[in-house]
């Protein structure tokens, strides 16, 4: 049981030093740098263990063990952190409220949420005023607005978010 752990424990450090290996040649080979990172390692006879938690890390790759969720997890509260990217809290803030914006002029906009450090906005739509297909094509537009207005590093995730809910009672 201890022995078992202690695996863990080295996977999970192991996966968080090199979890973002890809980062220093996506300028140079072609996809998500947390995909690059997992051939890299997988390439460089680090375990499948590893490899997994490295490709898992922004979910291009579902995460399937204990230590991708944790990779994953310490990737998140790493990045969210102000400063991370070596910007000021007032341009950090700003690039957040920039993202809000892009997506809230849009008709039909209810909410929007800026998370992950910018990495990802949500955008919550009136259900009515969209339908499936509209929250489709919503989320490209916002996409490729955020491309042409805003400079940022890596990449934003765009979700668009229609639900619509029926309540009743049973009395």
């Amino acid at each position: 049981m201890a022995a078992e752990l202690g695996a863990n424990i080295s996977v999970a450090k192991t996966a968080a030093l090199l979890h973002d290996i890809g980062k220093a040649v996506d300028h140079e080979v072609q996809g998500p740098h947390a995909v690059i990172g997992a051939d890299i390692a997988r390439r460089l006879g680090r375990s499948p263990a590893i490899v997994h938690a490295i490709a898992a890390h922004h979910n291009d790759e579902e995460p399937q063990t204990v230590e991708a969720v944790i990779v994953q997890a310490a990737d998140a509260l790493s990045g969210a952190r102000p400063g991370a990217r070596g910007e000021s809290l007032e341009q950090y803030v700003k690039r957040l409220r920039d993202l809000e914006h892009i997506a809230t002029r849009h008709n039909g906009v209810d909410k929007v949420y800026a998370m992950q450090a910018g990495r990802e906005i949500r955008v919550i739509v009136q259900p009515t005023a969209l339908d499936d297909d509209g929250a489709v094509l919503l989320s490209h537009e916002i996409a490729r607005e955020i491309e042409q207005e805003l400079e940022y590093p890596g990449q934003i995730k765009v979700t668009v978010i229609r639900e619509s809910r029926a309540t009743d009672y049973a009395r």
